[in-house]
């Protein structure tokens, strides 16, 4: 399985980025999705996940209102737009496939991107 993720890179508080994760290696449509994020110094956390097959979609409260993730199925890409962007959502944003296929939500998730860097200058 590969996951990579782009997108990333610097902007203003206020602004926007989509970030893209480009999947290979698994049957991308039988497995839910998730955007995760890593501050220095800190443990990563969940940002957001998307089912694999009726589009539900969890937040954390942190991004809820600001971020959307969506997928397509046919390009086999996970997205995430970020609008409204704050200096703490500076991070490591990485993309990660559930361990299991056809759950959710997944109990947890078994492969990672290698992650995109995010900074948003204030």
């Amino acid at each position: 399985v590969q996951l990579v993720e782009s997108g990333g890179g610097l902007v203003q508080a206020g602004g926007s980025l989509r970030l893209s994760c480009a999947a290979s290696g698994l049957s991308f449509s039988s497995y839910a999705m998730g955007w995760f994020r890593q501050a220095p110094g800190k443990e990563r956390e969940f940002v957001a996940a998307i089912s694999w097959r009726t589009g539900s979609t969890r937040y954390a409260d942190s991004v809820k209102g600001r971020f959307t993730i969506a997928r397509d199925n046919g390009k086999i890409t996970l997205y995430l737009q970020m609008n409204s962007l704050k200096p703490e959502d500076t991070a490591v944003y990485y993309c990660a496939a559930a361990r299991r296929a056809g759950t959710w939500p997944p109990a947890d998730f078994g492969f990672w991107g290698q992650g995109t860097q995010v900074t948003v200058s204030s």
